[in-house]
C-alpha cells in the first residue's frame, strides 16, 4: 500500500495559511515534544520583505537583547523513538522569489531522504466552536488518495506558499498531502485556537501513524471553548448566530442528509441573515 513512508516532513507557515495560529502551533507543539537539529535555513535577504515581516528584538535569559530575523528552517529529529519520524519545516511565507524559495526547500527535503510531506493549514470559516473542528484532508496524488482515503481538491484560484511547495515536491517525486482545519471566523479575539491545533495533530497522527503526544492541548482546547461560551453568553446576537451555525453543521453531519436537504438548510440559513463572512487563507483546501 502506498503511504507517506517513514520520513515525513510536516510543513507549517505563519501568515494567511495559519488562521488562529493553528498550523504553526501544531508544528511548534511537535518540536517541543522532542529534540531537533536545524539542517537547513533559507537566506532571509532573498525572500522576505522586512517592511511586512519585520525582524524582532528578544530578551535572552542573561538579560541581553538579540535581533531575530524572519526565516524558514528544516528541522531533523535527533532521535526517532518510533516510525515514522517527523521532520519539520517551519517559517514565514516569503514575499518574493517563490519558485527559488521552494526549489531550495525541495532540494533540502531530498537531501534528507524525505519520503512524504504533510502540509498543515487553517482557515477562517462559517463553523461553530461548539462542534468538533473539521479538518479537510486532501491530495493531488492519486495513489495516496486511494491508500489513505483522502479527498480530491477541486479549488481553482489564488494560492499561497503551501500549494506552491507541495506542487514542486510532487514534481520532484515526493508524495504530498494537506490538512486544513476550519477555525470559527468569529473567534479572532480568542487566538491562538488550541482546539484547531489539536484537531490537526489528531488527523496528522491518523494519516502518518506517528506517535504524536498531545500534552496539555486537550485541556487548553476545553478552556478555549469555555472562554468563547462565556463571551457569547453576554451577546444575544452572537448566541443566535452560533445556534444557526450549529444547526447547519448538524444538518451536514447527519447520516440522512441528502444534497437537497443540505441545499435547503443552507438557503434557510441565508434567509435568516446568518451570512457571517467566510475568510479563507490563500490556500483554500478545496484546491
Amino acid at each position: 500500500m502506498d503511504t507517506l513512508g517513514d520520513r515525513v516532513l510536516v510543513v507549517a507557515f505563519d501568515g494567511w495559511n495559519d488562521a488562529g495560529e493553528a498550523a504553526s502551533a501544531a508544528a511548534a507543539h511537535i518540536r517541543t515534544q522532542g529534540s531537533y537539529d536545524s539542517v537547513f535555513t533559507v537566506d532571509p535577504e532573498l525572500y522576505f520583505d522586512y517592511q511586512y515581516t519585520r525582524p524582532q528584538i528578544r530578551m535572552e535569559a542573561d538579560g541581553a537583547r538579540s535581533l531575530v530575523w524572519p526565516d524558514t528552517t528544516l528541522w531533523r529529529p535527533k532521535r526517532r523513538k518510533s516510525t515514522p519520524g517527523l521532520w519539520l519545516l517551519t517559517g514565514v511565507e516569503p514575499a518574493r522569489a517563490w519558485q527559488g524559495f521552494v526549489s531550495e526547500l525541495v532540494d533540502a527535503a531530498l537531501s534528507e531522504d524525505i519520503t512524504g510531506i504533510v502540509a498543515l493549514g487553517s482557515m477562517m470559516s462559517d463553523v461553530p466552536h461548539t462542534r468538533p473542528i473539521s479538518v479537510f484532508a486532501g491530495t493531488d496524488n492519486e495513489k495516496l488518495r486511494v491508500a489513505l482515503e483522502l479527498e480530491r481538491p477541486t479549488y481553482e484560484g489564488p494560492v499561497g506558499i503551501l500549494s506552491v511547495l507541495t506542487t514542486a515536491a510532487e514534481a520532484a517525486g515526493i508524495p504530498t498531502a494537506a490538512l486544513w482545519a476550519s477555525v470559527p471566523h468569529y473567534v479572532a479575539g480568542h487566538t491562538p485556537s488550541p482546539k484547531a491545533t489539536l484537531a490537526l495533530l489528531d488527523r496528522l497522527a491518523d494519516l502518518t501513524g506517528a506517535d504524536v503526544f498531545r500534552g496539555e492541548l486537550p485541556a487548553e482546547a476545553l478552556a478555549w471553548e469555555a472562554s468563547i461560551d462565556a463571551a457569547a453568553a453576554d451577546d444575544e446576537e452572537m448566541t443566535e448566530y452560533i445556534h444557526q451555525l450549529e444547526q447547519t453543521r448538524d444538518t451536514w453531519d447527519s447520516p440522512e442528509a441528502s444534497g437537497d436537504a443540505i441545499a435547503q438548510e443552507f438557503e434557510r440559513y441565508l434567509r435568516r441573515g446568518g451570512d457571517g463572512p467566510t475568510k479563507p487563507g490563500r490556500d483554500d483546501p478545496r484546491r
